[in-house]
């Protein structure tokens, strides 16, 4: 992977400055900007981070009682660059790339307070039962004019802003031509696969599909990397682009809806018994899913602004449900050709951070067919109706449950765990002391 970056860089003698990050409990980036001769540096493990760096709060501050900081005296780990290698960052003014990485102890251990070091270790779990996930996901995203309050952008057609929503508007999408050809020339630079564009429900909302793969730490990279190419072009437009679960408070909220499968070492589904029912495995799947759904939110629903995104008949989940083609449900079984049978799991907003929410989701759904426990019935009609069982409605609520969740520390281990609830304990602690009047400007173009 080395020389092939290195190769990389020579084959682009225009880039001049390397970005070297990786990704914090927030999904945000978190390294430093280094001329493009420190490349080959980062391959010989010559770059480190304090591991409380990957553990600060939403505002990038120490998170203060962590045992990451003054206890142990804020030691630095080691950083490796992953698989992916070098990807250009074609919106920014000058010609540079961005270097991802991981964290590791001195001894080469994974760090579990790395979001991808947590995946990746759930994906082992599943190499060592021959199987494979394979992941696709869609993101929702609205775009703004940029300004400190949520305000549709002006149309480069008319150049006035937008006054009505349009949904799957062919023309809606036309009128940001332009954004949306330098959208899809980055994805295709950076090897991320987009596939299709529509325009959403709300004012100046679109959701864009990245195609199924079966290597769902690449599916993390792609939302990940995907999210930071929408914000870059759209600043690029002179306009503002944001995954916030709900930049306003009349308006869809912005989901990240994640359909997943699972292979055997046939490279068959193991989700697929010829029928549209599906087979024991999905069942056993879902079933784990529906349970730990409670306290995985914190996971789907990770900040202030979230639980704004779950109201009833939003097309955002409130109860743990499932059901076959149905979209008032947290989980549903989309039709089709059985080879292709799948889970959609419907309820994390275009906040959340990719890598937990995928550790969280294929952990339990690899629980739950290790267990083959079976799922309560499937819902049929308004899931939204379903109150015998609903989801943490607060952050505060969802934090504790999390907190408490034996399964949550079995999946994603006890240092994610910790570190994540100091985090947003913090947060949580300084929003009700100042108020949320800084919440917009804190998440709009942050998670």
């Amino acid at each position: 992977m080395q020389q092939k970056s290195l190769d990389w860089l020579q084959a682009h003698p225009e880039i001049t400055s390397l970005r070297l990050a990786a990704f914090d409990l927030n999904g945000l980036p978190r390294g430093k900007r280094v001329p493009r001769d420190q490349a080959g540096k980062a391959y010989e493990g010559a770059a480190r981070m304090p591991f409380s760096v990957l553990n600060v709060d939403i505002w990038g501050e120490d998170i203060a009682n962590s045992p990451l900081v003054f206890d142990s005296g804020d030691a630095d780990g080691v950083l490796h660059p992953t698989e992916r290698g070098l990807l250009p960052l074609p919106w920014l003014g000058s010609p540079a790339a961005f270097l991802p990485l991981m964290l590791f102890d001195e001894d080469g251990a994974p760090f579990m307070g790395d979001p991808r070091q947590v995946l990746s270790a759930v994906l082992k779990r599943y190499e060592a039962k021959a199987l494979r996930p394979v992941v696709a996901t869609e993101l929702e995203f609205y775009l703004l004019d940029g300004g400190d309050s949520p305000a549709p952008p002006t149309s480069p057609q008319t150049g006035r802003p937008l006054s009505r929503a349009n949904v799957l508007s062919i023309s809606g999408l036309d009128a940001f031509d332009s954004f949306f050809s330098d959208l899809y020339a980055a994805c295709e630079a950076m090897d991320i696969p987009a596939d299709a564009a529509i325009s959403e429900a709300g004012l100046g909302q679109f959701e864009i599909n990245l195609n199924h793969q079966d290597d769902a730490l690449k599916a993390a990279d792609d939302a990940q990397f995907f999210k930071m190419a929408v914000r870059g072009i759209a600043r690029k437009h002179g306009m503002c682009a944001s995954f916030m679960a709900k930049p306003y408070s009349d308006q869809p909220g912005n989901g990240l809806h994640t359909h997943f499968s699972i292979l055997d070492q046939q490279g068959d589904n193991i989700f697929d018994d010829g029928t549209a029912k599906g087979s024991n495995a999905l069942r056993h799947a879902i079933a784990k899913l529906i349970e730990t759904m409670p306290a995985s939110t914190l996971l789907f629903a990770p900040h202030l602004n979230s639980y704004r995104r779950h109201e009833n008949n939003s097309h955002a989940p409130t109860s743990p449900v499932w059901g076959y083609e149905n979209r008032t449900a947290a989980i549903r079984v989309p039709g089709g050709s059985p080879k292709a049978r799948r889970i959609e799991h419907r309820v994390a907003g275009g906040d959340a951070n990719p890598y937990l929410m995928l550790a969280v989701i294929l952990g339990a759904a690899l629980v739950g067919i290790e267990e083959k426990n079976a799922p309560p019935p499937p819902i049929k009609g308004n899931g939204y109706e379903a109150t015998d069982m609903v989801l943490p409605g607060t952050w505060d609520v969802a934090l504790r449950t999390f907190a408490n969740s034996k399964t949550m520390r079995n999946i994603l281990g006890a240092t994610l765990v910790d570190n994540l609830v100091l985090c947003k304990e913090q947060e949580i602690a300084r929003f009700h002391a100042e108020g949320d009047a800084s919440e917009f400007l804190t998440y709009v173009e942050t998670v």
